[in-house]
């Protein structure tokens, strides 16, 4: 499609629910009060003694959490990038964030790790790993890329400052080249596998491949100035020796056509956030994609497939859309436009994390969403995570991977931190490079 983001406010788009009372704000207050709501999440909401973000969090008489010294590496990775925002935006001052982020640091350095790389969750008062599932009890490389592509960022906001900015400096220098990216390559082979664990080896044998969340991980795989991976891990692995262009084909799918009941339309949304948290896509190219091209339009084929609803929930519509991985009405749910992955379960960190891509779209979500639903829907740390018209279902619950996006695609769309300062690392540039890109 080729389409290009106009980044600049929307206008006439005032939408006031009376019932509610809500005073209405400017669009550019509105986004600083749900930043600052959000980034709550991972600043009062954080595990005391770690300063990691937790899984997740429930309020009021919702079922509680069992876990609620268990941090998640994905998550911290995510929150370090929101404590920059929330110094830049004054939230909280410099040498807060500095602190916080030297402690996290701190105990990233003492907590299980193999060959290098965390796990997907870590007991805060132990620094043990809490098994994913029952053989996923050891290194995780796709949680660890989340981190890194976080604590890179700070990394680069941090330098060449004063003597206590330029320790943590160091020590994230130190922990990046720590990180044994070829192991996972499972002695040698062009991919890279998810897992591997102390007890069962490779025995989850998931090999990450095609176009999902994951591309951040080969691009730091490739970087990596102690463990590199060939390139031809990323064009026979990761690209699968061109077949990753059958599925970027989705996202050149034409809108408003009627839906075949066997195909699939882009995946949720979260693919398209995740790995752009700090890579920046607006002129991100290689032989595979335009990769400006791939997330808008997916975000508009998401957006289409609920303003054409086909399937009848009650309440989608052009200020009611957003279908992405959350809690869900029976569980954690994959949520995305086909007729077997919508349940009628929208996802405010769908429309909101895509503010860089859709920005009017976005903004006209984020007006319902603040202003119709009211306080329905925003809690202690910001938006719940999910919720249901059709199902009348408003549970206030959070977890750390859609609060996360939701502070910083925000300033992503408002200043382009977050992208300026992870692609000013001079070794994403080469490893950029070294695969082929244009930036």
């Amino acid at each position: 499609m080729g389409l290009t983001c106009n980044c600049r406010e929307p206008k006439g788009r005032d939408i006031v629910n009376t019932n509610n009372h809500i005073e209405k704000i400017s669009n550019d207050s509105l986004l600083n009060l749900v930043q600052l709501k959000t980034f709550g999440y991972f600043w009062n909401g954080a595990d005391p003694i770690s300063g990691m973000a937790r899984e997740r969090i429930h309020i009021g008489n919702e079922s509680p959490v069992d876990d609620n010294n268990v941090v998640t590496i994905g998550g911290t990775g995510f929150g370090v990038i929101a404590i920059i925002v929330g110094i830049e935006r004054g939230f909280i001052t410099r040498e807060d964030g500095l602190n916080r982020l030297l402690q996290i640091v701190d105990f990233l350095k003492k907590t299980d790790r193999y060959h290098g790389a965390w796990p997907h969750w870590i007991y805060s008062e132990t620094g043990k790993t809490k098994p994913f599932s029952q053989t996923d009890d050891g290194a995780d490389i796709v949680e660890t890329a989340f981190l890194m592509q976080g604590l890179l960022t700070a990394r680069q906001y941090f330098k060449n400052n004063s003597a206590r900015e330029e320790l943590l400096v160091s020590e994230i220098d130190k922990l990046w080249r720590e990180v044994n990216w070829s192991w996972f390559t499972k002695g040698g082979e062009n991919v890279l596998y998810w897992h591997w664990s102390p007890n069962f080896g490779w025995e989850k044998n998931h090999r990450i491949r095609g176009w999902d969340e994951c591309f951040i991980l080969y691009i730091l795989a490739a970087s990596s100035p102690t463990f590199p991976i060939d390139p031809s891990v990323y064009h026979k692995g990761w690209a699968w020796d061109g077949k990753i262009t059958s599925s970027l084909s989705a996202y050149n799918l034409p809108l408003g056509v009627k839906h075949n009941h066997n195909e699939i339309y882009g995946g949720p949304l979260f693919w398209s956030h995740y790995s752009f948290l700090g890579l920046d896509p607006r002129n991100l190219k290689d032989q595979y994609a335009n990769y400006w091209d791939v997330v808008v339009n997916h975000t508009l084929i998401n957006r289409q497939w609920c303003l054409e609803n086909p399937l009848g929930f009650k309440g989608y519509g052009r200020n009611c859309w957003g279908l992405t991985s959350s809690n869900s009405i029976n569980g954690y749910f994959a949520h995305a436009p086909g007729y077997n992955r919508d349940v009628g379960v929208i996802s405010p960190t769908a429309a909101l994390s895509s503010f860089p891509y859709t920005p009017e779209y976005s903004m006209e979500v984020l007006h319902y969403l603040y202003y119709e639903l009211g306080d329905r829907l925003m809690g202690e740390y910001g938006f719940y995570d999910a919720f249901s018209i059709h199902h009348n279902w408003f549970p206030k619950k959070y977890l750390a991977i859609d609060q996360g996006p939701i502070v910083i695609m925000i300033e992503n769309y408002r200043s382009g931190l977050c992208w300026n300062l992870f692609m000013s690392s001079p070794e994403i540039k080469l490893g950029l490079k070294k695969l082929g890109f244009s930036f």
